[in-house]
C-alpha cells in the first residue's frame, strides 16, 4: 500500500480545518427526504443570535452530535437543523447599549429606525456562534438553518397565534404579572428566579375602626400597605374570630378596610393575620377576586409610587419603605422587627427585584393545552431520560398558570391584533390589514406589544420543517427522533415544545427526551466571570488543545441527568489521551510500508497469537457494549469505556506485545499488520461521533474503503472472534506482568537492568506460561526465566508474588532486602485479610445471595476461593523467609 505518515506531532488546528472544511465541500451534513430509510432527526435548542459558545453549549452540542454521527454511520437518515434564536430582551438591550454610547436612546430613533438597527447588528454579530458551533465540530445540516424571526418561522408564529385566539385559548385580560422595572417588560413566572435573601419582618398595628383595640399584622414589604384594602384571617383562628367583618382603619392612608377571612392565611406566620395588596401580591391578587376587593396600585411601571400613594408620590419604592416605617415609628404603630430569609423573586436576565403589577397583558389559556402534554408522558410516549424528570415535568404541568405571553419590547414577534379607533373592534390578522374588518374604518393600530420569545421556540420542531404547509420534511422527519437539552429548560422550552407539537401537529415534537446536567467548576459551583481562576472558556479551550479534547473531556464527565465538575487538569489529561492514540497510530503506520490490503482477507485464524486473539474479542466486546449504551444514552460511559480499551488495552498492552513479532519476517509479521489495522481502524470508527477529527485522520491514513469515516458503517459485532478463554489466559500474563513490575518498583531495580523470573504453576497454567514466554520476557523486562510445577523447589532470597495460583519468585541477588520482603508480603496480607473480609460478609448478605444474579454471586465465590489460595501460598512464603 502506499505507506503515509503522520507527523510527528499532533496539530489539531490545522487538522480540525482541514476536514471540517472538506466535510462541508462533499456535503456530508446534507439530508433529503428519503422513504426508504429510517429517519433521525434532531432539532437544534436555537443559542440566542447575541450569544458567544460558552460550557453549556458545548456540552449541549458534543451530546447532539456524537448522537447524530452514531446514527449516521448506522446508515440513518439523519438531519440535524440548526439555527438561532432572535432573544427578544437580550438583543434588544444589546443594541441599547450600543445606542446609549451615542448619547441616545430607542425612543429617539423611533419603532421602524431602531428596529433596522436591531436586524443590521443581527446580520454583523448574530453569526458569531453558528461559526463557533463549527469550530466544534457540530454536523448540522447547514442548508437548513433557521433563525426564530425568519420569514418562514414568523408565519408559523402567526399562524399559530391566531389559531388558538379564534379558539378562545389566546385572550387579553387584567391580571398581577411580574415587572421587571430595569428590562421595563412583563415576564413569565418561569423566568423569575427565587434568591433566598436577609429580609425583615415588622409588625404593625391597625387600628379597629370603631372602639379600642387594633389588629396586628406582619409584612415584608412594608410600602405596599398604602395599597391594602383588607386584612385577612384563617376562618378556624380562634384568636380573630369575633373580629372577622369588622373594619380597621389603614395607618398613613385613613382609610376603612374590612376584616375577612380566607384559608389562604396561615395561621403559624407572624401574627395569623395579613394585610391584604390585591395589586400588588400574585395571593392577595386571588384573594381579592374571590371577596371582590378593590385594587389599587401604589407602585408603577418605574418602580416609583404613584398618586394613590399620597403624600408619598414619586418617590422610589424601597425609599418609601423608609419613609413609611419612619412614620409607623412616630405614631407608634411599628411594634416589631426582626431577620428572615426568604424568596425574592428576581429577573432572571438582570437580577433585578421584580414588581408585582396589574396590567392588561395577553394569555395563553393552560389547562386545555396542558392536558394532553401530561397524558403523553404519562402514557409513555414521550421518555424523560433519565426518568426522574418525567415527575418534575408532570408536577409542573399539573400546577400550570396561564402563560403570559405580551412583552413590552419592540424587537420580536408584534402581537397580531389590531384595535380599531372607530368601533373599538378588536381582530386579528396573519398579514397587516389596511381597514377594520367589522366597520372597515383606515382607523386601526396594531398592538405594540411582542410575544415572549419562547412562544416561537415552541414551534421549532415543526416551524423549522416548512409548517404550515405539509412538508414533505415534516411527513418524513416529524416527529424528531431526540430533544437533548439542559434541565433548566424544562419548563421554558420543552414542555411548550409538547404541548403546541400535540395541538398542531396532532403528534408529539420528539419520542425522547435526554436531559444532561450543567457544567460546573472545580468547586461544584456555576462558572463565573467574577471567578475568573475558575471560569474555563471553551473557545480558549479549542483554540489550546483542538475541539476534540474539549468535546471528550466534556462527554467523559457526563452522567444521565448529572451535573459534572471541570477543571483544567482535566482538559490536560484528554489531550494527553489525544496524543497516546496519534502516537499509536504513527508506530502502526511506520510499520506498514509492505502492507498489502489484500491481506485481512487472506489472513489465517489459526495464525493469530494469544495477544492477537485476546485484543481482537475485546474489541467484540466494547464494540457490543459501546453501542448498546448509545442506544440507552449513555454517552459518558461510552466515552470512559473506549479511553479504558484504547489507553489500557490497545495501547498499554497489545501494542507492545505486537512488537517484538513485527520484527519477523512472513506470516507473523504479516498477522500482527492485520490485526493493528483491523483493531486500528475499528477503535477510530468508534471514537469518531466523540472526536470527529482526529478519527478521520489517521482513518484517511490506513488501509479503508469509502470517502469519509464519517459515512463508514457504524462497526458491527463478529462473534466468532470472542474467545473467553483468550481473554482468561491472557489476563494471568497481564497480572503476572504488573506483579513483576511492581516489584522492581519496590526493590529499585533500575527499569533497564534484565533479570531472572521463575514460575511455580499448576498443570493447566505451566502450558500458558510456557507458550508466551516472549510477553513475559519482553514486558518484564527478564533476560531469564524458568518454568516449574507447583510443589518443586522455590529459590531463597528472592522477593515473591502470587498471581492466580501461579508463584512467581525473583531472585534478585545482593539487590535484596529481606527485612523489606517481609514487610512487603506482610502488607500483601493485610490486604488479603480485608478483601476476605468483605467478600465474606457480601456472600453472607442473603439479600445479595437470593436477589442478585446467579452468575455475580458464583462470581464473588470464585473470588474468594482464589484469594483463600494465594493467601495460602504468601503465608507459607512468609514461613520460609523466616
Amino acid at each position: 500500500m502506499k505507506n503515509r505518515q503522520l507527523p510527528k506531532a499532533y496539530d489539531p488546528q490545522a487538522v480540525e480545518a482541514k476536514w471540517y472544511q472538506y466535510w462541508l465541500e462533499k456535503n456530508y451534513f446534507h439530508a433529503e427526504v428519503d422513504r426508504g430509510k429510517q429517519p433521525f432527526a434532531v432539532v437544534i435548542p436555537p443559542p440566542n443570535v447575541t450569544g458567544r459558545l460558552h460550557l453549556g453549549h458545548a456540552l449541549n452540542n458534543t451530546l447532539q452530535d456524537i448522537l447524530v454521527r452514531y446514527h449516521r454511520m448506522k446508515g440513518d437518515n439523519t438531519m440535524w437543523i440548526p439555527g438561532t434564536d432572535h432573544a427578544g430582551i437580550a438583543t434588544q438591550v444589546k443594541v441599547e447599549e450600543e445606542l446609549a454610547k451615542e448619547g441616545k436612546t430607542r425612543h429617539d430613533l423611533g419603532r421602524e429606525r431602531f428596529l433596522d438597527r436591531v436586524w443590521e447588528w443581527k446580520e454583523e454579530y448574530g453569526g458569531a456562534i453558528i461559526r463557533q458551533l463549527k469550530e466544534l465540530g457540530s454536523s448540522c445540516d447547514w442548508e437548513r438553518e433557521r433563525f426564530t424571526m425568519d420569514e418562514g418561522c414568523s408565519r408559523a408564529v402567526r399562524e399559530v397565534f391566531i389559531r388558538l385566539y379564534e379558539k378562545g385559548l389566546i385572550y387579553r385580560g387584567s391580571y398581577l404579572i411580574n415587572w421587571c422595572p430595569k428590562c421595563a417588560t412583563t415576564i413569565s413566572d418561569i423566568e423569575v428566579e427565587h434568591e433566598e435573601q436577609e429580609g425583615r419582618l415588622w409588625q404593625i398595628r391597625y387600628p379597629l375602626a370603631e372602639g379600642d383595640g387594633y389588629i396586628q399584622v406582619a409584612t415584608t414589604r412594608p410600602e405596599t400597605m398604602l395599597g391594602d384594602t383588607a386584612v385577612a384571617v384563617h376562618p378556624e383562628d380562634d384568636r380573630y374570630r369575633g373580629l372577622v367583618g369588622k373594619k380597621v382603619r389603614l395607618p398613613l392612608v385613613n382609610r376603612e378596610i374590612p376584616i375577612i377571612a380566607d384559608e389562604m392565611v396561615d395561621r403559624e406566620f407572624g401574627t395569623g393575620a395579613v394585610k391584604v395588596t390585591p395589586a400588588h401580591d400574585i395571593n392577595d391578587f386571588e384573594v381579592g377576586l374571590r371577596h371582590n376587593l378593590p385594587q389599587i396600585t401604589v407602585i408603577g411601571f418605574d418602580a416609583k409610587m404613584t398618586d394613590e400613594a399620597g403624600r408619598y408620590a414619586g418617590l422610589d419604592r424601597y425609599e418609601c419603605r423608609k419613609q413609611v416605617l419612619a412614620d409607623l415609628q412616630a405614631g407608634g404603630l411599628l411594634v416589631g422587627e426582626e431577620t428572615l430569609h426568604h424568596a425574592v423573586g428576581t429577573c432572571y436576565r438582570c437580577d433585578t427585584v421584580i414588581e408585582p403589577l396589574i396590567s392588561k397583558q395577553w394569555f395563553v389559556k393552560m389547562k386545555p393545552l396542558a392536558e394532553p402534554a401530561i397524558k403523553a408522558v404519562q402514557e409513555g410516549e414521550i421518555r424523560f431520560i433519565p426518568e426522574r424528570f418525567t415527575k418534575i415535568y408532570l408536577n409542573w404541568m399539573e400546577n400550570i398558570r396561564d402563560w403570559c405571553i405580551s412583552r413590552q419590547l419592540w424587537w420580536g414577534h408584534r402581537i397580531p391584533v389590531w384595535y380599531c379607533q372607530d368601533c373599538q373592534a378588536e381582530f386579528a390578522a396573519s398579514e397587516t390589514p389596511a381597514v377594520c374588518q367589522k366597520c372597515k374604518s383606515e382607523r386601526i393600530e396594531q398592538d405594540p406589544d411582542v410575544l415572549d420569545t419562547w412562544f416561537s421556540s415552541a414551534l421549532w420542531p415543526f416551524s423549522t420543517m416548512g409548517w404550515p404547509e405539509r412538508t414533505e420534511e415534516l411527513e418524513h422527519f416529524y416527529p424528531t427522533a431526540v430533544l437533548v437539552t439542559a434541565r433548566d429548560i424544562i419548563f421554558f422550552w420543552v414542555a411548550r415544545m409538547i404541548f403546541m407539537g400535540l395541538e398542531f401537529m396532532g403528534e408529539k415534537p420528539f419520542h425522547d427526551v435526554l436531559i444532561h446536567g450543567l457544567v460546573l467548576d472545580r468547586d461544584g459551583k456555576k462558572m463565573s466571570k467574577s471567578r475568573p481562576e475558575t471560569n474555563i472558556d471553551p473557545l480558549d479551550v479549542i483554540e489550546k488543545y483542538g475541539a476534540d479534547t474539549l468535546r471528550f473531556t466534556l462527554a467523559t464527565g457526563t452522567a444521565l441527568g448529572q451535573d459534572q465538575r471541570l477543571q483544567m487538569e482535566k482538559i490536560d489529561g484528554i489531550r494527553n489521551f489525544s496524543n497516546k492514540i496519534w502516537n499509536a497510530a504513527r508506530f502502526v503506520l511506520m510499520n506498514l510500508a509492505d502492507y498489502d490490503l489484500e491481506q485481512e482477507a487472506k489472513v489465517n485464524l489459526d495464525s493469530f497469537t494469544l495477544a492477537d486473539r485476546y485484543i481482537l474479542s475485546r474489541l467484540q466486546r466494547v464494540t457490543r457494549e459501546a453501542s448498546a449504551m448509545l442506544e440507552r444514552y449513555e454517552l459518558g460511559a461510552v466515552a470512559n469505556l473506549l479511553y479504558d480499551f484504547i489507553w489500557s488495552e490497545f495501547c498499554d498492552w497489545y501494542i507492545e506485545m505486537a512488537k517484538p513479532l513485527l520484527k519477523n519476517e512472513g506470516e507473523k509479521r504479516q498477522t500482527t499488520q492485520v490485526v493493528l489495522v483491523k483493531v486500528l481502524r475499528q477503535v477510530m470508527e468508534l471514537l469518531h461521533p466523540y472526536m470527529p477529527f482526529i478519527t478521520e485522520e489517521i482513518w484517511q491514513t490506513l488501509p479503508h474503503q469509502g470517502e469519509t469515516i464519517m459515512l463508514a458503517p457504524w462497526p458491527t459485532v463478529d462473534d466468532a472472534l470472542i474467545d473467553p478463554q483468550a481473554e482468561a489466559e491472557m489476563g494471568l500474563i497481564m497480572n503476572l506482568t504488573r506483579a513483576i513490575r511492581n516489584i522492581r518498583a519496590e526493590a529499585g531495580v533500575d527499569p533497564g537492568r534484565k533479570i531472572e523470573a521463575i514460575f511455580l504453576a499448576e498443570a493447566a497454567q505451566l502450558r500458558i506460561l510456557d507458550e508466551n514466554r516472549l510477553y513475559l520476557q519482553t514486558l518484564g523486562g527478564l533476560n531469564k526465566m524458568e518454568i516449574r510445577a507447583a510443589g518443586a523447589e522455590k529459590p531463597e532470597k528472592a522477593m515473591t508474588a502470587v498471581v492466580g495460583g501461579v508463584e512467581v519468585y525473583l531472585p534478585l541477588a545482593g539487590l535484596v532486602d529481606l527485612d523489606l520482603e517481609r514487610k512487603r508480603l506482610q502488607k500483601e496480607l493485610t490486604n488479603l485479610e480485608e478483601e476476605r473480609k468483605r467478600l465474606t460478609a457480601k456472600l453472607a448478605n442473603q439479600q445479595f445471595v437470593t436477589k442478585a444474579p446467579p452468575a455475580v454471586v458464583e462470581k464473588e465465590r470464585k473470588k474468594l476461593a482464589d484469594l483463600e489460595v494465594d493467601y495460602e501460598k504468601i503465608q507459607r512464603r512468609l514461613a520460609d523467609l523466616s
